[in-house]
């Protein structure tokens, strides 16, 4: 039984890297599930730009019900790695089958509650009654695969907590691959328009379930999916754990449906759906942001979360400070391209000049403080790694509250457009808060251990 990386005895430099990248390349594949599907939306003839805004208002609401299966995976590979380094198998296999009855069970009770308020949420979160024909049959649609969106991205993060990230990395990589070929088919060969591109989405989500069970349920892993042994003892440490990195994807699309919201109030007449349109443009820069940036700090968890059970304290502290370098130069180069190829990244939504202009000059003031994001997921998602949730929790609601405040203030006296400061303000008062918290209390988190 081969493992691609010993995460008790690697060189940790090169361990890292080795899980990292293939995290970091699996999440930003990923984003182009839904940068795919909004890109060819916005070049449907005659309806591009307001079924764009439209979908743009499902997508923060997807992101959310996606965030449960960050809950159970992200809450329950740490624990079964930290199992693992303990020595304890059989407890990190009874970790691995209770998370996957946990997540098949929340992912058949969101479908069913999404869809019964599904039209008072979605005109809730901003959108119209031109743009909500095209949220509902693309969200309504969506929601049919989310058994296969919570099982695959869930159940992938143990496969990448055994060391097996290439793995992890290729059952993404299948289902965008799969995405990007079915979208124009069913978009424009089948002429079925916004609904073509949920159900290539479904269909390629279907496909990356399929390979991770097929892998977890196989006998190539050290700790594979078992049935029995269940308890809600388990599944309860599992959601404690994972609580914190749900709650920050969670709240992350709260305050985009906010600044949707916001936007919708405060426009100047018939300013709204544009100005959604632009921000839609703009999320979907920030998630080639966030999701490989979240791909390397929570991807590379689990070498914390072994050596930590492990008791190799010097290992935890030089493997997360080149997790924290590496979340850096990610950020960096994000924000070199922000202001480089941001226009040619906008002309793939849209070929409407006003709008392409807005998105542009908004990407620019969103990411004004993006390098210092880079260090404040790395922290916090370590945190979260060594089970200090006590710590990663409040760090992120800081974060989140520093947004809403500025979100809801500066429209009132600068006008709908100023909303889009309110991300940069965030970004450096977040990661200063973080860098004094990790500075008092990590080491003494080592001397404990």
């Amino acid at each position: 039984m081969s493992v691609e990386n010993d995460l008790g005895k690697d060189n940790i430099r090169r361990l890292v890297w080795r899980i990292a990248f293939p995290s970091m390349l699996a999440q930003f594949v990923s984003v182009l599930y839904s940068i795919v599907d909004r890109m060819y939306i916005g070049n449907i003839p005659q309806i591009g730009d307001v079924a764009l805004a439209g979908v743009g208002v499902c997508g923060p609401v997807v992101t959310m019900v996606g965030s449960v299966a960050f809950l159970v995976g992200i809450g329950g590979s740490p624990l079964m790695s930290r199992r693992m380094g303990e020595g304890r198998m059989e407890e990190a296999r009874k970790i691995l089958s209770n998370a996957f009855v946990l997540l098949l069970g929340l992912a058949l009770i969101l479908t069913a509650a999404m869809i019964a308020i599904r039209r008072p949420m979605l005109m809730l979160f901003g959108a119209s009654e031109m743009t909500y024909p095209y949220a509902d049959i693309y969200f309504t649609t969506y929601l049919s695969g989310t058994v296969f969106a919570l099982l695959s991205t869930g159940m992938n993060q143990f496969i990448i907590a055994q060391g097996f990230a290439k793995v992890g990395m290729m059952s993404v990589i299948l289902g965008a691959v799969l995405n990007i070929i079915l979208d124009p088919i069913f978009i424009f060969v089948l002429d079925m328009s916004v609904c073509g591109a949920a159900v290539a989405t479904v269909l390629s989500q279907m496909a990356s379930c399929i390979f991770v069970l097929a892998f977890l349920f196989g006998k190539k892993v050290p700790v594979r999916i078992t049935f029995g042994g269940y308890k809600g003892r388990i599944m309860g440490k599992i959601m404690v754990m994972g609580f914190t990195p749900f709650i920050i994807i969670a709240i992350d699309n709260v305050m985009i449906i906010a600044l949707n919201a916001v936007l919708a109030r405060y426009s100047a007449p018939g300013d709204g759906d544009m100005l959604i349109t632009c921000a839609t443009i703009v999320q979907s820069f920030m998630l080639v942001v966030t999701m490989p940036l979240g791909g390397i700090s929570s991807g590379t968890q689990t070498i914390l979360a072994y050596n930590y059970g492990a008791g190799q304290k010097e290992r935890v502290m030089i493997a997360q400070r080149y997790i924290v370098l590496l979340c850096v130069a990610y950020t960096a180069l994000l924000f070199i391209a922000a202001r480089t190829v941001s226009p040619l990244f906008v002309r793939l939504f849209t070929a409407n000049a006003r709008i392409a202009q807005t998105a542009v000059w908004a990407i620019g003031i969103s990411t004004m403080a993006l390098i210092p994001l880079g260090a404040q997921y790395a922290v916090v998602d370590g945190f979260t790694g060594l089970g200090q949730v006590r710590y990663a929790l409040p760090l992120s609601f800081f974060r989140k509250l520093v947004y809403f405040i500025p979100l809801f203030i500066l429209p009132v006296f600068f006008g709908a457009k100023a909303v889009f400061f309110a991300e940069p303000i965030s970004d450096i008062a977040g990661p200063a808060v973080t860098a004094i918290l990790y500075s008092r209390v990590m080491p003494r988190l080592m001397e404990k251990r």
